[in-house]
């Protein structure tokens, strides 16, 4: 069993990239035996991902707060709180925060997303406004995990097909 509250290393396990997105990792692969990991991710308002895929773990969210629009493959959803979708490897997906910003629990399985927090984002208690994503880091990381960047942040699946992109 473990027990995961402030009073037992919260700060430990909190982190951003960048000003974009907060996460505390509540399970880390370690402690399930690299069956999944859960974090809780805070986007501000009109935070975007590149475009990417994951080759190795599916990625389920549900959103606590706010809303998110993810574009999946040839999908287009918006998700509410009380919403959840589950987006599975290998398919390329972007995902934005709404007017209010949005809070979601993220579920990787295989355990992986987690583990990129973990080594390529700054510890929250080490961050300030002026904390930016250490992108070397961060691709070298997310493509030893099994990721691929496929564009830039604003660019979603349906722009592979188009001439040019």
């Amino acid at each position: 069993m473990s027990l995961f509250t402030p009073a037992t290393g919260a700060a430990a396990r909190q982190y951003v990239l960048g000003q974009e997105l907060r996460v505390t990792i509540l399970t880390s692969g370690a402690e399930t035996e690299g069956r999944h990991d859960v974090t809780d991710s805070v986007m501000e308002t009109g935070a975007a991902t590149p475009l990417h895929m994951h080759t190795r773990y599916e990625e389920r969210l549900w959103v606590v707060s706010g809303s998110l629009t993810v574009w999946a493959g040839s999908d287009t959803v918006t998700l509410r709180s009380g919403d959840f979708f589950t987006i599975p490897r290998d398919v390329p997906h972007a995902i934005k925060s709404g007017p209010d910003g949005a809070r979601a629990l993220n579920i990787s399985s295989p355990a992986g997303f987690a583990e990129l927090i973990a080594r390529a984002a700054t510890p929250l208690h080490l961050a300030t406004p002026e904390t930016e994503l250490d992108a070397e880091l961060f691709m070298a990381v997310t493509e030893e995990l099994g990721d691929v960047v496929l564009g830039p942040p604003g660019m979603i699946p349906a722009d592979l097909d188009r001439p040019g992109q």
